[in-house]
C-alpha cells in the first residue's frame, strides 16, 4: 500500500471546517497536515484499517504450554520456615 501525499491547511482554516475536513480524510484517505504561523502542529490521517478491536482477542490461544502442577507448592515447606524467619 502506497502512502498518499498530505495536503496541508493552516489552523484557522481547519478550524473553520472542521467537520468537512474530517469527513475529506476519511472519504479520500489523503492525510491532511495543519499548519500554524507556516510550522506543522499536526496531521490528520485516516483509520488504520489493519487493527480493529477484535484482533488482538484470541491472538495467543493455543500458545501457552502448561508444565508441571499448577495447583502444587512452589517450594517445599521446609523453605516456607526459613524464609519466614
Amino acid at each position: 500500500m502506497t502512502k498518499k501525499p498530505s495536503e496541508t491547511m493552516p489552523i484557522s482554516e481547519f478550524k473553520a471546517t472542521c467537520l468537512a475536513v474530517l469527513d475529506r480524510v476519511h472519504r479520500t484517505g489523503t492525510p491532511i497536515i495543519v499548519t500554524r504561523r507556516g510550522q506543522p502542529i499536526a496531521e490528520v490521517v485516516p483509520p488504520s484499517m489493519a487493527s480493529t478491536a477484535n484482533g488482538w482477542l484470541g491472538a495467543m490461544r493455543g500458545s501457552a504450554v502448561i508444565v508441571g502442577d499448577l495447583v502444587a507448592p512452589a517450594g517445599a515447606p521446609t523453605d516456607w520456615e526459613v524464609l519466614g524467619s
